[in-house]
């Protein structure tokens, strides 16, 4: 596109220099340098007639001059004859004007004083190269005389060549009759009404055609300084407006033609009088001028069409984008809504019939995107035939077209991958619905057979059909495949999901069990008997017991009883917490007391202290150096040491430096005063007020040097606790530099206050991508930087232009002019950008509005992309226990009748007493056969019923 836009350029610039030339042409045919006035200039003094330019040549081409008869010559004002005579100089071309002029002067019915007063103005004001004067003299014989005594006498005071005649045949001597007009008995016919009118028509449309040239030259400046519009109406507008002002100017240039073409007629048709009639040179060189000037508005019309067709089709092209990034952004929202709406379904029900509803809705869901998907790829294909037909911008079409095409490809991937989720989920639901409906009708079949029915062969051999029967029917029901479902889907299927098909399998096993113990039994009734059989009622004793624990009697040897496991993690956790609270308590009670530093001879236990190594002895002098110089730099300021450990109170530092500024125009304001002079006087201070004002913000950046010093000189003891004190000074400092950047900002309407804490600032590099709104981009300003400088807070991102203001005497001071703001809550981060490692894109709403960044380093972007990042996600996690709280914000009478209802009914002994039967219930079913295993878990079917 840049590449584009310089041809745009240099073709503006190529009409400009075109243009520029025929204005110069024009210049050049009318001769302006030497002909500054124009025929209708000087009309009156033309229809004067006391000097004419009759078309008459001398015999080398010299053009002739005349001077008629004129009764008034002497009255002409010598303005008005320098005019005329400076004009009809002018006229013939530069070939024919450097041959020299011959100039006749008719007085043959005047006095000798006229000729000689006509020789001396043309001898005084002739500007062109004079070579002959032919003079006929006086006709009377008194004046003839007295001019040839005169002549004679003041020949060599006119310093011109003068020939005095007697007649008109001494004229046809040296001047042709052919170049004569009739009153010098020559053939030349002159017009003088006509010469003015033709000269008049040629100046005119040299005129037209220089202003038509002009006209064009400042229209295709102005096209070529338009800045294109960002939006479809705005285009639409513009190209509009152009084109009417496009058609004016050719009416224009129509009519300028219009006029050459008949101004050329004119003067052609003068040999049409005659068969034998020439042109005189005078109307060959008006014919040649108005020829030129034709081709010059040729020239000019030819040079404008093929700038208006690069200009009309760049329009047509910036129409053609706006409306396919009008297109894009309203696809790209429907799409990423879509895309939401699709991401939030669950790829997992519960059951059959809610991944059946599911998958309804995921279809239904399909078939309402499907239109703007292919709207997309129209779209895209729409700006392949823009990239293929040179459009100028294709670095910002084709980056286009593959979103569109990514997005359509994310959204059939994400719809293809949730329905094979759904439908895995479908077929895992409908095995666990099978294996649930086998197993209920299995318990019903088991508990359904009669036990007097079985007491014979006949019933017994008809209750192992019914068995083996019900056993086959699991492999055609394709009952088992759940198990390979599992195995298959196990990596998609969620926990829930696997609960459920785990139940599931295990219930089959047990049905499939209990189902082959009652087979075993039934095929042993149903061998042939020896002896009769008599049926005994089972007894009391031998009602089914629930098997102890096996690891019960391994207690004192193996695990610990689970009482013991609970209060043995009670009572271990319980520490921790107290340490802390003593910890907490000893903390309280030092920070009452007065922290001293002492000598190493006061502290004792010298043999411990006592070194071997020199070096270790040299660092914990330097130690013991450092130490003792910060607490007498701070004995002035720190009454005790635990003060300056606190970080809270080191905040103080940030107000104090907010304040300096206001502090300091307070000081040059009322800093000369007798009361301040005399104080300093009487404390004896050898610096003024203001100096020890400085002292707290010079002070706070030297912190870190000397915990920076002692951490070199530290190796084991102190160092997590130093880490942490020289981490605290570092954010203070940075917190103290961020917060006097913070009140240069001007121009925000909003409270900084309650924007959060100002996390980052600093100076960036930004580009901002074409958006619908009022904020109108140029094309080139996609390229080109804008300076800006960011400040990033919890809630907001702040866009401002740093401004520099001198104070007088003092030196520049930063402000922040407010310019754009972006909310955190609608803010997403590309942390890449093609092209280069230090950008990073910020986006607004959908992609809305894009912001590329560029920092200034590598690690300036890290730290920037990563607090973005962090503010992203705690406003994630916030809106996530947000949406919590409002799910279970169920009332805790409601909780704890659940809870009670729930651990009643989980509770071991109520199942248990449920599943067992009391002795006299067991009787009532009836009679037993002794070897027939008829106990059927009850309390398997309680779980089943349960379940």
């Amino acid at each position: 596109m840049l590449c584009w836009l310089r041809e745009d350029e240099m073709s503006a610039q190529e009409l400009l220099q075109r243009v520029q030339c025929v204005v110069t042409h024009v210049d050049e045919i009318m001769q302006q340098e030497i002909r500054p006035l124009l025929a209708v200039d000087i009309i009156e003094q033309l229809h004067r007639q006391f000097a004419l330019l009759s078309g008459g040549r001398g015999k080398d081409g010299a053009p002739i001059i005349t001077f008629p008869e004129c009764s008034g010559f002497n009255e002409v004002p010598e303005e008005d004859f320098l005019n005329v005579v400076t004009y009809l100089t002018s006229i013939p071309s530069l070939d024919a004007a450097s041959i020299g002029f011959i100039i006749i002067i008719d007085r043959r019915k005047d006095k000798w004083s006229s000729v000689k007063a006509s020789l001396s103005r043309i001898a005084a004001a002739f500007p062109g190269n004079l070579q002959l004067v032919l003079v006929l003299r006086p006709s009377r014989f008194f004046q003839r005389t007295i001019a040839d005594i005169g002549i004679k006498l003041h020949k060599d005071d006119f310093k011109m060549k003068i020939v005095m005649l007697n007649s008109l045949s001494d004229l046809h001597g040296y001047v042709d009759k052919s170049q004569l007009t009739q009153e010098f008995g020559g053939s030349l016919e002159y017009s003088h009404s006509q010469w003015i009118h033709h000269q008049t028509a040629i100046e005119n449309f040299a005129l037209t055609v220089k202003t038509t040239a002009q006209m064009l030259q400042r229209f295709g400046s102005e096209l070529a300084e338009t800045e294109l519009p960002n939006d479809v109406q705005s285009t639409k507008d513009l190209l509009a407006a152009h084109t009417g002002k496009y058609n004016n100017l050719k009416e224009e240039m129509k009519l300028a033609l219009r006029q050459g073409s008949t101004l050329f007629t004119c003067i052609k048709d003068q040999t049409a009088k005659s068969e034998n009639h020439k042109l005189k040179p005078d109307e060959m060189e008006n014919q040649t001028t108005v020829e030129r000037l034709l081709a010059q508005l040729d020239e000019t019309e030819n040079a404008f069409e093929q700038f208006w067709c690069k200009h009309h089709l760049k329009l047509e092209q910036c129409l053609q984008l706006r409306h396919f990034e009008q297109d894009f952004r309203e696809v790209k929202v429907t799409l990423d809504t879509r895309m939401d709406s699709l991401k939030g379904f669950s790829d997992a029900g519960d059951c059959v019939a809610r991944v059946e509803h599911l998958l309804m809705e995921l279809q239904t869901l399909e078939e309402k995107v499907q239109p703007t998907l292919e709207k997309a790829q129209l779209h895209a294909m729409h700006g392949d035939q823009l990239i293929q037909s040179d459009h100028y911008a294709v670095d910002s079409i084709r980056p286009k077209c593959v979103e569109l095409r990514r997005v359509c490809d994310d959204f059939s991937n994400e719809a293809k991958k949730k329905s094979d989720a759904l439908s895995k989920s479908l077929h895992v639901h409908m095995g666990i619905e099978k294996v649930n409906q086998w197993c209920e009708s299995g318990i019903y079949l088991l508990a359904s057979q009669a036990v007097d029915k079985c007491q014979s062969q006949e019933g017994a051999e008809s209750a192992l059909t019914d068995i083996e029967n019900f056993l086959e029917s699991a492999e055609k029901n394709h009952v088992t495949e759940l198990r390979n479902l599992h195995n298959h889907y196990e990596v998609i299927l969620s926990d829930d999901v696997k609960g459920s098909v785990l139940k599931a399998l295990k219930r089959l096993e047990d049905v499939q069990e209990m189902f082959e113990k009652r087979r075993v039994s039934l095929k042993r009734l149903s061998a042939k008997q020896t002896r009769p059989i008599q049926p005994v009622a089972p007894r009391p004793e031998s009602s089914p017991k629930r098997p102890a624990p096996k690891n019960a009697a391994r207690t004192p040897g193996g695990h610990q009883p689970l009482a013991r496991k609970l209060s043995d993690n009670s009572s271990s956790g319980k520490q921790p917490a107290e340490a802390d609270l003593n910890k907490k308590k000893n903390i309280r009670k030092t920070k009452g007391l007065k922290i001293e530093v002492m000598h190493e001879e006061s502290q004792g236990g010298s043999t411990h202290v006592a070194v071997s190594n020199e070096s270790e002895e040299c660092l914990s002098n330097r130690r013991r150096h450092i130490m003792t110089e910060l607490i007498e730099s701070e004995r002035i300021y720190v009454e005790e040491l635990q003060s300056i450990m606190e970080k809270e109170e080191l905040q103080v530092y940030e107000k104090y430096c907010q304040n300096k500024p206001r502090s300091e125009v307070v000081w040059r304001q009322c800093g000369d005063s007798l009361f301040f002079q005399e104080c300093q006087k009487k404390l004896d201070h050898k610096l003024s007020l203001d100096a020890y004002l400085l002292k707290p913000v010079q002070r706070i950046t030297k912190y870190q040097l000397m915990l920076k010093e002692m951490l070199k000189c530290s190796k084991r003891e102190g160092m997590a606790e130093l880490e942490e004190a020289l981490a605290t000074m570092l954010d203070i400092v940075k917190s103290v530099n961020d917060s006097m950047h913070q009140i240069a900002i001007t121009g925000f309407e909003g409270n900084l206050s309650e924007l959060g804490k100002l996390l980052m600032q600093g100076s960036f590099n930004v580009w901002t991508d074409h958006k619908k709104g009022h904020n109108k981009v140029k094309d080139l300003a996609r390229f080109k930087p804008m300076q800006r400088h960011l400040f990033l807070y919890d809630k907001m991102l702040l866009f401002c232009k740093k401004r520099e203001e001198s104070t007088e005497g003092h030196e520049k001071t930063p402000s922040y002019s407010f310019k754009h703001s972006l909310k955190m809550s609608s803010v997403g981060i590309t942390e890449n950008v093609k092209g280069d490692n230090k950008k990073f894109e910020v986006w607004y709403n959908g992609r809305e509005e894009v912001y590329i960044i560029q920092a200034p380093s590598m690690d300036v972007k890290n730290m920037w992309v990563s607090e973005i990042r962090k503010v992203l996600t705690g406003q994630l996690e916030a809106c996530r226990e947000a949406s919590q709280n409002n799910n279970y914000g169920v009332p805790m009478r409601n909780v704890r009748k659940m809870g009670l209802r729930r651990s009643d009914s989980s509770n071991p002994e109520s199942v248990f007493r449920r599943a067992n039967p009391s002795p006299n219930m067991r009787q009532r079913k009836g009679q037993f056969l002794p070897g027939l295993d008829f106990s059927i878990s009850y309390s398997f079917f309680f779980d089943i019923k349960m379940g």
